[in-house]
């Protein structure tokens, strides 16, 4: 297949393999790279707005599942993203054996929603 305009928006912001891309209807596109971290862009414009990496606060809530038996922690890849019903949850399905939710929120601060988040306090919720 040949492209006729060639490459239209070549987007740089990754450090590692990207496996997985989901685009909204706000436009947003998200990217999930090997190495576990998610960057959202503007695919309009090609501007990343916003790098999740594990380290870095962002404004996400993010609802995460325990590792699952027999899965390696160390294991960081983002295999397969796509969004609710909604378009406001981001669902991924990553390299531990865990499906993660993201959901926007602008109030989140590191004191509220700190990266390191004990998800066996938390039973079940339904959605």
């Amino acid at each position: 297949m040949t492209f006729p305009m060639g490459v239209v928006q070549n987007l740089s912001g990754h450090n590692a393999i990207v496996n997985s891309l989901v685009c909204n209807e706000d436009g947003v596109l998200v990217s999930g790279g090997d190495n576990g971290s998610i960057c959202f862009w503007d695919w309009r414009s090609g501007f990343c707005f916003q790098v999740f990496d594990g380290s870095t606060l962002m404004t996400f809530q993010k609802i995460q599942t325990k590792p699952q038996p027999g899965s390696i922690d160390s294991e960081a890849g983002i295999y397969a993203m796509c969004y609710d019903k909604t378009g406001l949850r981001l669902i991924t399905g990553e390299a531990d054996k865990t499906i993660k939710m993201y959901k926007e929120d602008e109030e989140a601060t590191e004191e509220t929603h700190p990266i390191v988040w004990r998800p066996e306090i938390v039973k079940r919720k339904a959605y």
